[in-house]
C-alpha cells in the first residue's frame, strides 16, 4: 500500500516491483499476488489496461490510519483508559498533532445569514421571533 498511496495515482505491478528492487530482491509474482490480495480485501481497485491491471487506492492513508486507530479504540472494553494509555506513548510532535487536529475539529462554525435569519451572526435573537410574522411586525 505505501507504494500506492506513495504514486497517488494508479500503478502497475511492473513499476511497484521495479520501484521494490532498488531495496532488495523481489519477485514478479509475489508483488502481483500481494496486489491482488489487497484488492480481493477492498484496499484498492483496479481497471484493466491490456494484459496487465493499474491498481488505485481506495482511501488515502490517513483515512486508513484514522480507521485503524477507530477499530482499536472500539475494541477497548474502557475507552479512557486506553486513549490516556495512548496519549502517554506519543511523541512531543505527536502530542503537537494531536492538539493542531483538534483545534481544527473544534473550530466554531460561523453561521451564514438567509433568506430565513436575516441578522448577521452574532445579532441578539429577538425576544419575541413570533413578533416577526404579524402583520406590522419587524
Amino acid at each position: 500500500m505505501t507504494r500506492v498511496w506513495k504514486w497517488n495515482r494508479p500503478v502497475t505491478v511492473r513499476e511497484v516491483l521495479e520501484d521494490l528492487q532498488k531495496e532488495r530482491s523481489i519477485a514478479y509474482t509475489t508483488v502481483m499476488t500481494v496486489l491482488d490480495n489487497l484488492h480481493q480485501k477492498g484496499w484498492v481497485r483496479r481497471e484493466s489496461e491490456g494484459r496487465a491491471y493499474r491498481y488505485e487506492a481506495v482511501s488515502t492513508r490517513a483515512a486508513y490510519a484514522a480507521a485503524l486507530m477507530n477499530e482499536a479504540w472500539s475494541r477497548s472494553d474502557n475507552a479512557a483508559a486506553a486513549l490516556v494509555a495512548f496519549f502517554g506513548m506519543m511523541s512531543e510532535e505527536q502530542r503537537q498533532a494531536l492538539q493542531d487536529a483538534m483545534r481544527i475539529v473544534q473550530l466554531p462554525q460561523s453561521p451564514e445569514p438567509d433568506a430565513d435569519n436575516p441578522g448577521t451572526p452574532g445579532e441578539k435573537p429577538d425576544e419575541n421571533p413570533a413578533s416577526r410574522d404579524e402583520p406590522g411586525g419587524r
